[in-house]
């Protein structure tokens, strides 16, 4: 009799490409995270010499600089958990264990979600600024020098991580649902080296030419 449900398989190379995605995309949310973190105090900086040519107030000024210092730190403090979170999942992937499999496919779907939300955000704010009142001016030219305050390469590689970001989930998502991976998350997975069943053993016959033992004399 055989037990295939109790017989461990070969992981598929799908789910050990999805958890490398995953493991790549956790190091590469570490890296930005430091990179945006590295380039806040030149940001500030230029903010700070193209803000004395406006006509805000300083109050409005350093308003400005601790909105983006929290944003900026937040957003790197989130990232890094994001990037934990992700090591874990594909851990739980090589380990064979269903809900991490189902806890990467959320993580997938709010990934894409926050990925399209961020392009967006990213290309209206470059295709149609802030616009305030004419009594809000001074604060409309801060965000307006705020833009142009961050390095040259600061839409391009955000662009490129929201894009990046959304097709690695997109990915990964798809290479859980192919059915080499819907398989091999369906067999039992092995609790240790004795969990199998007992091997068969044939019941001994007896041997016709042996003599059979003699009672003891009462």
């Amino acid at each position: 009799m055989s037990y295939p449900d109790q017989v461990p398989a070969r992981r598929p190379v799908v789910v050990t490409t999805a958890a490398a995605l995953l493991g790549l995309m956790a190091l590469a949310a570490g890296v930005y995270a430091v990179t945006t973190l590295l380039a806040l105090r030149g940001t500030v900086d230029r903010f700070r010499v193209a803000a004395a040519d406006t006509a805000a107030d300083p109050g409005d000024v350093d308003g400005v600089i601790r909105l983006l210092r929290l944003g900026t730190v937040g957003a790197a403090v989130l990232t890094v958990l994001v990037g934990l979170l992700l090591v874990g999942l594909a851990g739980g992937l090589l380990a064979r264990r269903r809900a991490a499999r189902i806890g990467v496919w959320v993580v997938c779907g709010l990934g894409l979600l926050a990925g399209g939300c961020a392009l967006a955000a990213l290309v209206g704010q470059r295709v149609r600024p802030l616009r305030l009142g004419s009594g809000d001016q001074g604060v409309a030219d801060l965000f307006g020098t705020l833009d142009d305050a961050y390095p040259s390469w600061w839409v391009p590689v955000n662009a490129g991580v929201s894009v990046g970001q959304a097709l690695g989930y997109l990915v990964v998502a798809v290479l859980l649902v192919l059915p080499a991976a819907s398989t091999w998350f369906a067999t039992r997975r092995p609790v240790g080296p004795g969990s199998g069943p007992p091997p068969f053993t044939p019941a001994s016959e007896p041997d016709p030419g042996a003599v059979p033992p003699v009672p003891p004399p009462r």
